[in-house]
């Protein structure tokens, strides 16, 4: 499989996932793992830490980000796309926010993390390391160059259902999104609303299915009707590759449920570390929109 992508045949390739749920993780590993490279599990990583995170790595040149509640649908597509973005230059590929699949608004120049292809060995020509990098990446203001990157935005803007290019702190990782499109090219996916009326399907440049989004994950075994949902979207994921949905012994389940509630004490001290940054954005918000000065 390797020898016929011949760029990336000689790149260290890894595939990261930022996980809460050790279960819906297993569901979507099963679907990438036959590839033959190394599956990491992220958890207790802030929303745009866990980049950080990649390009620490230095141990893997490209990077394919799948979330644990998007399920490839055909992993020979998900590689050939990788060869793609190193034949084009490209430094990620993704899929653009506020596009006709996504459920949500956004601004389309960020790239949803559900999944991403990350030339890292591109991205580190610009990135000074963890310390210094984060400082930059946070420190990149958006409006300062939001002319200049609409101008090299590399998507058909009529197919924008909602397009926001003044949004800029829906979410903790626009910063990073804004600096690499900035600095590097993005390859930007077409996509479209699965008949699910939520999930968001993405294709390759060549139409294929890469994969099916789910979204919702953190009401799975939370709500019965986005369980149902979610499950539904793995078996037909499944079904289409000759698969089956994973199920689980009792032993298991408890682990699954251990390592939630793990996640979950981690996590809170987190969030709560966190509330001055959030403060701060939404004081930045309400400048923005009632256009007041503080002198």
């Amino acid at each position: 499989m390797k020898s016929e992508r011949p760029l990336l045949s000689t790149r260290r390739v890894k595939f990261y996932t930022r996980s809460f749920s050790l279960e819906l993780y297993e569901q979507a590993r099963q679907l990438f793992e036959s590839a033959g490279y190394p599956c990491v599990r992220l958890t207790d990583q802030t929303a745009d830490g866990y980049f950080f995170t990649m390009l620490d790595d230095t141990d893997c040149d490209v990077a394919i980000n799948v979330d644990e509640d998007a399920y490839i649908a055909d992993l020979d597509a998900v590689l050939d796309l990788a060869e793609y973005v190193l034949q084009h230059g490209y430094a990620n590929a993704g899929c653009p926010d506020c596009s006709p699949g996504c459920p949500r608004g956004g601004n389309p120049i960020v790239t949803n993390p559900f999944f991403n292809i990350f030339d890292l060995q591109q991205i580190r020509s610009m990135w000074k390391g963890r310390r210094e990098g984060e400082r930059e990446v946070r420190r990149f203001r958006y409006d300062d160059v939001k002319k200049e990157l609409r101008e090299k935005f590399e998507y058909d803007e009529s197919l924008i259902v909602r397009p926001h290019f003044d949004s800029i702190y829906d979410e903790p990782y626009y910063n990073f999104f804004f600096w690499l499109a900035y600095h590097f090219r993005t390859l930007y996916l077409p996509n479209a609303k699965h008949r699910d009326g939520l999930s968001t399907v993405l294709y390759s440049v060549d139409g294929r299915c890469l994969c099916k989004h789910s979204w919702m994950s953190r009401f799975y075994h939370q709500r019965s009707d986005q369980t149902t949902r979610i499950n539904a979207l793995i078996d037909e994921v499944c079904e289409s590759r000759g698969m089956k949905r994973l199920t689980f012994s009792p032993t298991q389940i408890l682990h699954f449920r251990l390592d939630h509630l793990l996640r979950f004490a981690i996590r809170v001290p987190q969030r709560i570390a966190n509330w001055p940054r959030k403060w701060k954005k939404w004081y930045e918000q309400y400048k923005r929109k009632t256009n007041i000065v503080f002198l």
